[in-house]
């Protein structure tokens, strides 16, 4: 996954302020207790990074590929 992606999915998800705020300030214990910032500045991949996110905000599993536009099936 892509940082582009990454972004284009916590923006989509949370919106853009709470997705800067769990960015920069949720622990993530799958992680080691990193932020994603910090996980991501570390070289963690960013599809890691967003299911440890998906987990601990319990972001229902069909959503954890994005959420579906309207008129999309």
């Amino acid at each position: 996954m892509r940082l582009t992606h990454f972004w284009s999915l916590m923006n989509d998800e949370f919106g853009q302020v709470r997705a800067r705020a769990l960015f920069e300030d949720l622990t993530l214990s799958p992680l080691s207790s990193r932020t994603a910032r910090q996980a991501l500045d570390d070289g963690e991949d960013p599809r890691a990074v967003w299911l440890a996110i998906c987990g601990a905000t319990d972001v229902p599993t069909d959503r954890l590929l994005g959420r579906k536009k309207p008129g999309e099936k």
